[in-house]
């Protein structure tokens, strides 16, 4: 019962990065309507800045230098970028996502090359012991960060005149600019907010118990992207609700391998993708998405 327990609260740990990370994912395609798959670069920008910066200026510092270089790099991609081509279908705007995608992330990888970079976060390889379960005290870490994001988040999306700018939006980009909203602000403050909690979800992808930073770090935003999905690319709470599901489901898979041996090996990464596709055979439209009607 313990290590079930132990996989557990991990899973739910590791379900709130994902929810950070498909938040970004939701965030973007409420304001644009466009699939972002340069959003693992983003991650890797805001990790990569972490790293770099740590030594000299602190982790915290570094932490909000991570943090704010990766929303500058979101926010100058949909201005340098996206915005030049606004108003294209936007299956073409998602493939040019993969262009911006391949050209960050070629440059991160040259620059950070075969090392594993250490992010000097405070908590090490210290742990929690609760009884007989014992929990990594970055996995508690990440979820209180986690939970305090996201909290922050729907509050100032329900509150504040940007998020009801981007709910209207949402509902009809047209309508919204008759009545005044700017898109442009609109669609760049959605990129820097992405690219912030990518940052952030950088963090604790790449502390205990995982060695560092590198190169294939950016592969798991791939695994937060099933997440967005299955939740819902339209819904906040859908990000939410899908990051814990695909986290609990990758942590269980991968803790009882030894016991789902018939399935073969790597059953754990494998396991997110298969709720996904088993979420939508019933719900083409996520756990939350909205049905899309028309008339014929």
């Amino acid at each position: 019962m313990s290590t079930f327990a132990e996989f557990l609260i991990n899973g739910v740990s590791l379900g709130s990065i994902y929810a950070l990370i498909a938040l970004g994912f939701v965030v973007i395609f409420r304001a644009t309507e466009v699939v972002n798959f340069a959003h693992a670069s983003l991650l890797l920008a805001g990790g990569y800045v972490t790293a770099v910066l740590h030594d000299d200026i602190g982790f915290w510092p570094a932490l909000l230098a991570g943090i704010a270089g990766a929303a500058v790099v979101g926010a100058a991609v949909e201005f340098l970028v996206m915005r030049r081509h606004r108003g294209s279908d936007h299956s073409v705007l998602a493939i040019v996502t993969i262009g911006v995608d391949i050209l960050l992330a070629t440059e991160l990888t040259r620059r950070i090359g075969t090392d594993i970079l250490a992010l000097g976060d405070p908590w090490g390889d210290a742990v929690v012991t609760v009884g007989p379960v014992t929990v990594a005290q970055t996995r508690i870490a990440a979820l209180l960060a986690a939970a305090l994001l996201i909290t922050a988040f729907l509050l100032a999306f329900r509150y504040t005149s940007w998020g009801v700018a981007m709910r209207a939006a949402a509902e009809n980009q047209e309508t919204a600019a008759l009545m005044g909203i700017r898109l442009g602000r609109v669609s760049l403050g959605a990129w820097a907010v992405a690219g912030g909690l990518a940052a952030v979800a950088a963090l604790f992808l790449t502390v205990f118990p995982t060695p560092g930073l590198e190169r294939a770090t950016s592969l798991a935003a791939l695994k937060a992207f099933p997440a967005a999905i299955l939740g819902g690319l339209d819904s906040t709470t859908g990000a939410l609700v899908g990051g814990l599901l695909v986290g609990v489901t990758e942590s269980l898979a991968t803790g009882y391998q030894g016991d789902l041996a018939f399935l073969g090996r790597g059953i754990g990464d494998l396991a997110p993708y298969l709720v996904m596709v088993a979420v939508l055979l019933i719900r083409p439209a996520g756990l939350f998405g909205t049905k899309e009607l028309a008339r014929v």
